[in-house]
């Protein structure tokens, strides 16, 4: 079997209200598929990050850098492709577009040798369990959303089943000592809080989905280590599950602070975009409890699972970021399934076209609050036609 053909589908859904977290405005919702073709009628499905830039550049990444290096090539050699493709390129772009490009081809990959073999990609990876538990991802700031709103919102995702929820944090320009990402910003002002307010919100939530419920919260790295152990302290109460991305992913020795002074567990960071050496990092300085790469952002599959090996290796679990379209959610549950060491996955809401309807719902949650993996070839799923053709904006 050899590669015959790399191309990309761009697509981008309008949100009806533009959502904000710490650092950023989202009136849209993009997504860059990856299609990997071959000359015995397979094809494998993948999904590249383009978090903070146009999807342009990633596509650019994989059509000019990448994929000159995937033709004639045997798909079936996942560690050879990804090697070569992160070698051929390491003088020059390690991180950042190149990985997130290459997680989307590797993605890809996989699922060719998972329809190959005939087994889904869970048991090509490792095969623990095909039950994965999932939790909401919401609580984002929003015009005209107040408390009253926000605990309706957390009523819902009970309603659908959800055990575990997580709501943002964060969105507070003026009132730390330390740099601060919103500061610099075109959605400065719109949406922000107090500390004091986003106190009030956690304490909402906490009240709304009752003590049996997981809560986690979620800074975007947008605070410093005095406000993210300030805050910690104060969110003490309210039994958190984890409290993801209190400082800067840059900030490796101020996340293992946060870490050392709080009873809350921190977890993080998907922005650290070298695959596996930058975990290393993060695990090594104790600034992590919980792990949290992206298979669509961190290396592909390929990189995720050395990155859950290097995490076992300290006893630490795995609750990858999931932010993206519906091909994003199936590589990541497939890499839940996996592991040993996985905890929840991650389901961002609202959801939109672009994630169920766009692999026609296979992949949605039981009244239980899990998901259960089918035993269909590569990740199991298939792309909707008329999805890609309304929200296509690369025809």
């Amino acid at each position: 079997m050899k590669i015959t053909a790399v191309k990309t589908i761009l697509l981008n859904y309008p949100l009806m209200t533009t959502l904000y977290d710490a650092n950023y405005a989202m009136p849209t919702k993009p997504a860059l598929l990856v299609e990997v073709q071959t000359d015995e009628g397979v094809t494998g499905i993948g999904e590249a990050a383009h978090f903070g830039g146009p999807l342009i550049s990633t596509k650019v990444v994989i059509e000019e850098e990448l994929r000159h290096h995937l033709l004639g090539e045997d798909p079936l050699q996942v560690e050879l492709l990804w090697e070569r493709m992160h070698q051929r390129a390491y003088k020059h772009a390690r991180g950042g577009l190149l990985i997130a490009a290459m997680s989307g081809i590797d993605i890809a990959l996989w699922d060719i040798k998972g329809k190959a073999a005939g087994l889904p990609v869970y048991k090509l990876l490792g095969g623990y369990s095909n039950v994965v538990p999932a939790y909401a991802t919401g609580g984002f700031y929003a015009e005209g959303k107040g408390l009253k709103e926000l605990a309706q919102e957390m009523e819902g995702y009970l309603e659908r089943g959800f055990k575990a929820v997580k709501m943002k944090v964060g969105r507070n320009s003026g009132i730390r000592v330390g740099f601060n990402p919103l500061r610099v910003m075109p959605a400065r002002g719109v949406c922000e809080v107090t500390l004091e307010e986003d106190l009030e919100r956690v304490r909402v939530v906490r009240e709304t989905i009752g003590k049996d419920t997981l809560l986690m919260i979620d800074a975007n790295g947008a605070w410093d280590v005095p406000t993210a152990i300030q805050m910690g302290r104060k969110l003490e109460p309210y039994d958190l599950y984890w409290f993801e991305e209190p400082v800067s992913p840059d900030d490796i020795e101020g996340s293992a602070k946060v870490a050392a002074a709080l009873d809350i567990a921190v977890a993080g960071y998907e922005t650290c975009s070298y695959g596996r050496f930058s975990f290393k990092d993060y695990i090594t300085a104790g600034a992590v409890h919980f792990v949290q790469p992206d298979v669509a952002w961190s290396g592909g599959l390929t990189e995720s699972m050395k990155i859950a090996h290097l995490a076992s290796a300290w006893n630490l679990p795995v609750a990858p970021h999931i932010h993206g379209a519906g091909v994003v959610v199936a590589a990541s549950l497939h890499y839940l399934a996996a592991i040993p060491n996985a905890t929840l996955a991650e389901t961002v809401h609202p959801a939109h076209p672009l994630m169920g309807d766009l692999i026609d719902h296979v992949l949605d949650i039981n009244k239980e609050g899990n998901v259960v993996l089918s035993d269909k070839p590569g990740l199991g799923i298939e792309l909707n036609p008329k999805v890609i053709e309304k929200y296509r904006v690369d025809k």
